[in-house]
């Protein structure tokens, strides 16, 4: 666009300059006739041409540079889409050929024995939840693929070392971003998807402070390209994604219920969740789309995300760095220390699977709505909130190190003092019923970061006891850059 309006301010440039000089002409036409007898061009005459075969030289290399077409690769490449959450890992992502098909439709087939699975499209496949989720559908045949951009909101290494995981079990996790329309068109021509468990999302609450542009490509176009797909697709897919508990927002009513006010967003995050909840309704109304949002609550555990906090913690606290304890002012309604329902992974995976088993089918046809279609929201909690400094004396006590702690009041960043899910239409609906608790949970996970970011670490930490707490450390702070 730039080289355009450049052209366009010195055509209009060019065009005054001519309206000024229109009185002289005559004048100039005499000293041009005087240039025939004395052979010496004036000066005037030398600077007109010199800007007039510039600016034609100049718009012919923008022409050059703008037309020339550009050779098309196979496979092909996906585009570098603005509509992405944030930067892409460094590999470049690709999609298309008749290889690639292959892939993404073997990874597609059902396996089980009856034939009678699921073949499902997981979006944030190399995600936290996703990750499981994609693994827990593979293990018992469905069929599976998933989509991810690994962008770089946290190590890309990370998300590359999920999507290993899944490729040992024949789960390949395509490379390209939701928010790529036509991606998506070609995924649903390949692949009949029966179901599709939407997990790809620009995550974080305060990142929101910094980017926020990010959360509306990611939360907002990518739910509309998504739907969009579907809609036309033949079969239509039933639609189970992830809202988050994020929208219950400065609801002050506990336990969070479904049926409580969600119109009060403390974050963005928090706003672009509760427009993707009312843009799915929009596409349930006019489409038939069978569509069912899950509200998660603080979900935990092995191959989680280092922005969280029981993660940073753990990473901290091993380092011998200070962390950080929020603490809000109360107001009268809740405790002042901060608290989570901070809920397992194995759970949150649980209802998803259990959200799809149950997921009605979608009406339409031909993208037009032939008989009402399921709508569902649910709330995917532990129901027993957590302060979260009894957090920090678990990862003390399983760490076998003392936290640094900074105790502060908690700013105004987007997150809310205190959550607390009501499960009980869960429970009934979908028979979801968590049964890990934070304990149990963060010991798990302490013995997933030891082994991830500290391999033979763990083994030694059993044997000495606290008395290798300090080689701990040492042996964390040369390697914690890894994290």
């Amino acid at each position: 666009m730039a080289p355009q309006l450049n052209g366009a301010s010195g055509s209009a440039g060019a065009t005054s300059g001519a309206a000024a000089v229109k009185p002289q002409f005559h004048h100039f036409h005499h000293h041009r006739l005087a240039a025939r007898h004395h052979h010496n061009p004036s000066p005037t005459s030398l600077l007109s041409k010199l800007a007039f075969w510039s600016v034609c030289s100049l718009s012919l290399l923008l022409a050059f540079l703008l037309l020339s077409p550009s050779a098309a690769p196979t496979p092909r490449v996906a585009p570098d889409s603005p509509r992405r959450s944030l930067h892409t890992s460094p590999s470049t992502a690709t999609w298309g050929g008749t290889a690639w098909e292959k892939k993404v439709r073997a990874s597609a087939r059902v396996r089980r024995a009856n034939g009678r699975g699921l073949s499902v499209l997981v979006t944030g496949a190399a995600g936290f939840v996703g990750c499981h989720a994609a693994a827990a559908l593979r293990r018992r045949g469905d069929g599976v693929l998933g989509l991810d951009n690994f962008n770089d909101y946290y190590d890309p290494a990370l998300k590359r070392g999920r999507a290993a995981l899944l490729a040992r079990s024949g789960v390949y996790v395509v490379d390209g971003d939701i928010a790529d329309a036509e991606l998506l068109d070609k995924l649903f021509d390949v692949v009949p998807f029966t179901h599709v468990l939407h997990l790809a999302a620009q995550a974080g609450v305060r990142h929101a402070l910094v980017d926020p542009m990010s959360y509306v490509r990611a939360n907002v176009a990518g739910i509309v390209a998504l739907l969009e797909a579907a809609r036309v697709a033949d079969p239509q897919p039933a639609i189970v994604w992830a809202s988050s508990s994020s929208v219950y927002g400065l609801n002050s009513h506990v336990p969070f219920s479904e049926h409580d006010r969600t119109d009060r967003p403390a974050s963005l995050y928090a706003a672009t969740k509760k427009a993707g909840e009312e843009i799915a309704h929009v596409y349930n109304h006019i489409y038939g789309l069978s569509l069912t949002a899950l509200r998660f609550f603080t979900v935990y555990g092995p191959w989680g995300r280092p922005d969280m906090a029981y993660f940073f913690f753990t990473r901290d606290i091993l380092a011998g760095r200070p962390i950080t304890v929020y603490e809000s002012d109360g107001g009268g309604t809740h405790q002042t220390t901060i608290s989570r329902d901070f809920t397992y992974i194995d759970d949150i995976v649980k209802g998803c699977v259990g959200a799809l088993d149950t997921a009605g089918r979608s009406t339409g046809s031909g993208g037009k709505k032939r008989g009402p279609a399921p709508f569902r929201t649910y709330n995917l909690g532990n129901t027993s909130p957590v302060p979260v400094t009894q957090l920090v004396d678990l990862l003390e006590k399983l760490l076998k190190v003392k936290a640094v702690r900074r105790v502060v009041k908690m700013p105004r960043n987007g997150d809310v003092p205190y959550t607390h899910a009501n499960i009980s239409l869960a429970q009934r609906e979908l028979g979801y019923r968590p049964s890990t608790d934070l304990q149990t949970g963060l010991k798990k996970f302490v013995r997933w970061y030891l082994e991830y970011y500290m391999p033979g670490l763990a083994d030694k930490q059993k044997q000495h006891g606290s008395s290798n707490s300090k080689v701990l450390l040492d042996r964390n702070g040369s390697t914690n850059s890894a994290g």
